[in-house]
């Protein structure tokens, strides 16, 4: 099994630090980016400023926070589903708020999954891990999604 990229856009250093022990712990990504706002999280999916040069494709899953510095994770929601090349990656708003306008932007605007991150640290871990399964193994993703490699190696190895 081929493990995939994750993109990870959370400003808080705790929930950077937690989500990344429950992937790890769960061997759910073999790469997981983080970035600490949303301007960051554009710059990476666009390939522009420090990120220019990163390796082609895109995560097969970005885990948004809703609430960050500089571009907000609505916004950048909703500059990724009006891109015709990244609205099919898979959008993941994890985060704190119960509020359901909150929640019911998040899917008028296209989100994939809405995931309040529980405060108690098990199943904090627990859910990420349920994401991470998900996301990163069990859904099928769309094409673009993973460094480029032939149909035929893949087949083979």
């Amino acid at each position: 099994m081929e493990l995939k990229r994750i993109l990870l856009v959370e400003d808080s250093p705790q929930d950077v630090e937690l989500t990344l022990a429950a992937l790890a712990e769960n061997h759910l990504a073999n790469e997981v980016i983080v970035v600490r706002d949303g301007e960051e999280a554009l710059d990476y999916l666009y390939r522009r400023g420090i990120f220019k040069l990163r390796l082609e494709g895109n995560p097969v899953v970005v885990l948004l926070d809703l609430k960050l510095p500089k571009v907000d994770g609505l916004e950048v929601l909703t500059q990724l589903k009006s891109d015709a090349t990244l609205k099919k990656i898979p959008i993941v708003m994890l985060t704190s708020s119960r509020e359901e306008k909150d929640l019911l932007k998040s899917y008028d605007l296209g989100v994939n999954a809405y995931v309040v991150k529980p405060v108690n640290f098990a199943e904090f871990v627990n859910v990420i891990k349920e994401v991470g399964l998900f996301w990163a193994v069990v859904n099928q993703p769309p094409p673009g999604s993973m460094p480029p490699v032939s149909n035929v190696q893949q087949l083979r190895a």
